[in-house]
């Protein structure tokens, strides 16, 4: 029985790209993705047995996305396809319970070979990042504990990506009520009292790319 898979990215030529690959060796893909929240319905929809995501997506990032895959569909297990080499992206994805890291500059062979070990139960990373994690797991104190909640962090985006407060309620499907209370707790919680504070934090924390 073949391994099942969704995939997720905002780009409609990566996805079928992806897809085409996967298929011709041997993996079948029941579903894919643009953005974030669609991939975690996807998944608890088909609970595939793997799932490949972009860490940059719309509404909900890749790494918010593991977070609430995760929960929803624990048995799915995940590989980030990203062009981000940054340590502080690779950590993150590790400590949101990624199973594979692979680079987009790579092969399309190094895509397959991750999907393979993971779907076999192990642990795949980028040669060009591995030699960083293993020396940061051992040398690294332990970091700080995120101060936002998962659904302060898409409020975050969200006000990031320029969306009003009504626009950021219909996408979190709130009430316009709530999304303001997000928002103010967002403030409160950052001692940032400015849109466009809000809009440089998420720059710098990489909830967003500029």
């Amino acid at each position: 029985m073949p391994v099942e898979v969704l995939v997720a990215d905002d780009h409609e030529m990566v996805r079928e790209g992806i897809r085409a690959l996967l298929e011709r060796e041997g993996f079948r893909v029941v579903a894919d993705a643009s953005d974030g929240r669609q991939a975690v319905a996807e998944a608890t929809t088909h609970r595939p047995d793997l799932a490949v995501l972009d860490v940059s997506m719309p509404v909900m990032n890749g790494l918010e996305t593991v977070e609430s895959m995760g929960r929803l569909s624990p048995d799915t297990k995940i590989v980030v396809l990203t062009r981000h080499d940054e340590d502080d992206y690779v950590m993150a994805a590790i400590r949101a319970g990624v199973k594979g890291y692979v680079l987009k500059s790579q092969p399309s062979s190094e895509l397959v070979r991750a999907m393979r070990d993971v779907a076999a139960g192990g642990f795949y990373l980028s040669p060009r990042v591995s030699g960083f994690v293993v020396g940061s797991l051992m040398s690294r104190p332990q970091t700080a504990r995120e101060p936002l909640s998962a659904r302060e962090r898409q409020m975050l985006k969200l006000i990031a990506e320029e969306h009003s407060t009504k626009e950021c309620a219909s996408l979190l499907d709130i009430s316009v009520k709530t999304a303001e209370s997000h928002r103010t707790r967002l403030m409160q919680k950052l001692g940032i009292h400015t849109t466009a504070g809000l809009v440089r934090y998420a720059v710098r924390h990489h909830v967003v790319e500029v």
